[in-house]
């Protein structure tokens, strides 16, 4: 039986066009557009407990065929073609993700990119607004760290423990996630921040994952100022 064949059978348990959507998704919101990921990362995430990564396989040969994504080794990333896939298939009717519960990670994802969409459609700015510019330097992402700490330390009464995730999503695309990560390791050299351990409040993975891990120091969750 051909892969393909496998993913669209039965006994698979994998609808094709919904797994390329969540799949698509998942590469999008780990930020596989602007930099290569690991398998790993992915397929923990689409992946159900009934179901096997060989399951995907034909998937993930026939998107890498048609342009959609690059693979290498254990690598993945995601084109600007498949970026454009991702949002054509958000609005095909057939469209919807399995189980009772919808996975943080998901629901987290499609607002990011109903938000990125709406801004992406909506009236043109006014004079003078454009949209912020990519991070180019420690420097200039050390003043937007900060400044993101203070607003969420004030805004949700946080007593100068601010969730990476927090951080990390507020400043969003303007920086990759390895150079946010290597930034906030940088501030945390420079006595600025202390990055602690823990957990994120509700053991989230989606959470997880966008909080910082080192092979040094293992697993940090939250950024206190020094």
């Amino acid at each position: 039986m051909s892969a393909k064949n496998k993913i669209q059978s039965k006994g698979s348990g994998v609808n094709e066009h919904q797994a390329k959507t969540r799949l698509l998704l998942a590469l999008w919101d780990i930020g596989a557009s602007k930099e290569e990921v690991m398998k790993s990362q992915v397929t923990r995430r689409i992946v159900s407990k009934s179901q096997k990564v060989a399951d995907y396989q034909g998937i993930f040969d026939q998107l890498e065929k048609d342009g959609v994504i690059t693979i290498a080794k254990n690598k993945f990333s995601l084109s600007p073609k498949g970026v454009e896939l991702l949002g054509e298939s958000l609005k095909h009717h057939d469209v919807k993700f399995e189980g009772s519960i919808v996975g943080t990670w998901v629901a987290n994802a499609l607002v990011r990119w109903i938000a990125q969409m709406d801004g992406a459609v909506s009236t043109p700015a006014k004079p003078g607004k454009t949209k912020e510019k990519a991070i180019a330097s420690y420097d200039k992402f050390k003043h937007i760290a900060l400044d993101v700490y203070d607003q969420l330390n004030r805004d949700y009464n946080l007593d100068n423990l601010v969730p990476i995730y927090r951080i990390r999503r507020e400043i969003g695309d303007r920086v990759s996630r390895s150079q946010f990560n290597e930034w906030l390791m940088e501030m945390q050299a420079n006595d600025i921040l202390q990055l602690q351990g823990g957990s994120v409040e509700d053991s989230a993975p989606d959470k997880i994952e966008d909080s910082i891990t080192t092979e040094l120091d293992g697993l940090r969750c939250y950024a206190r100022l020094l």
